[in-house]
């Protein structure tokens, strides 16, 4: 196998792939990509048996001889970057080793064999849908962040696929928020299904979608997800489990509606969590007729307070929430109007932008 490829056309699907790739493996195969050379097309594969990802390059027309290798991920990774911008790499493998030279460098890299090389089982997908890669981004952005990072319910590190009448819709929620995002026109699609992507697979997917005016082809199976643009091929295990009726998390009837502005509120609970409690983060919320009460302390005696004015009438509340959540979900919402539903203490409040949003965002309360 030889080819020769430009440093800078290489580097990009590199770098995505070698994403893929873990640091600490079990199997050693898993610590290289896969490099095949068809004809002129070079696909770069990296996996950590959980996530695929396939970059494809494009070379010059007689620019190699066909075959297929795997090196190692980060080592080649550095190699590109540190070598400089517009520079020719080209690569000849013979006897189990891989030279790579470039100008007045010389590396000699180790390889293992190919065929030993993990695949992703190509199962058939039950459900097929074509849609913008900047609508599947603002779907991810909208709603990754309400993802649990290790729970023991494992169902909750990952985020909810819901396709239901034509509708595509992700949740995401860790026991003490919940985000939720639907994109407003309808896909054509057969039949509805629920499947939930893991946290990883979430990540490194919004990492490709870079194009926003590009579409993306997404093939949801039994077991497997898989999406395609122009540059990559992206394959992800499902979690095996059932996602929680989130529908039943939504406050049913909240009575009391608060308007304010998002820039004023997001800076008072920036501004109040300074001197929240480090562990617990807590703020006491107080309502009055057009007007809110931030309240933050610690267990230094230290005490923050804050009025922001807000559009409400009707009876006065107190209730406390983790300030972290309120800023996550007040750093992706946008427009200038928040609307905030409550109804008492205990319950959980509904925050969305004040007129017709996608968007729909809850947060449980805390006892303070």
């Amino acid at each position: 196998m030889k080819f020769t490829v430009s440093r800078d056309a290489l580097l990009k699907p590199l770098n995505l792939v070698a994403g893929v790739v873990e640091r600490r493996q079990t199997l050693p195969i898993l610590a290289n990509v896969l490099m095949v050379l068809d004809g002129d097309r070079l696909s770069l594969t990296g996996t950590d048996l959980e996530v695929e990802l396939v970059g494809r390059v494009q070379l010059q027309d007689g620019a190699g001889e066909s075959g297929e290798l795997t090196v190692p991920a980060r080592k080649l990774v550095d190699i590109c970057k540190s070598l400089p911008e517009g520079s020719e790499i080209s690569f000849a493998a013979e006897d189990g080793k891989v030279t790579v030279r470039s100008g007045r460098s010389r590396f000699t890299l180790s390889t293992l064999p190919a065929r030993e090389f993990p695949n992703v089982e190509d199962s058939m997908g039950t459900h097929q849908l074509v849609i913008k890669q900047g609508q599947l981004k603002r779907l991810i952005d909208r709603t990754g962040f309400a993802m649990a990072q290790q729970d023991v319910r494992y169902y909750l590190n990952g985020m909810l696929w819901e396709l239901k009448d034509k509708q595509l819709r992700v949740v995401a929620t860790d026991g003490h928020r919940l985000a939720l995002c639907t994109l407003p026109e309808k896909v054509d699609v057969n039949g509805d299904t629920q499947v939930i992507l893991p946290r990883k697979g979430v990540l490194e997917l919004a990492r490709l979608l870079m194009d926003e005016e590009d579409d993306i082809a997404i093939v949801i199976g039994s077991n497997h997800i898989r999406a395609t643009t122009n540059e990559f091929t992206f394959t992800s295990k499902l979690v095996d489990g059932k996602f929680p009726d989130y529908q039943r998390v939504l406050p049913r009837a909240p009575n009391k509606i608060v308007v304010g502005s998002r820039l004023e509120l997001r800076q008072a609970f920036t501004r109040a969590a300074i001197l929240s409690n480090e562990k617990y983060r807590g703020v006491r919320l107080k309502l009055t007729d057009n007007s809110l009460d931030i309240v933050a302390n610690n267990p230094e005696q230290e005490e923050a307070e804050e009025t922001v004015p807000v559009e409400y009438q009707g009876e006065s509340l107190e209730i406390g929430f983790n300030v972290s959540y309120l800023l996550d979900v007040l750093a992706v919402l946008s427009g200038e109007q928040i609307k905030l539903s409550l109804s008492d203490p205990n319950s959980s409040a509904l925050l969305e932008e004040s007129d017709e949003g996608d968007s729909v965002y809850v947060v449980m309360p805390m006892r303070l």
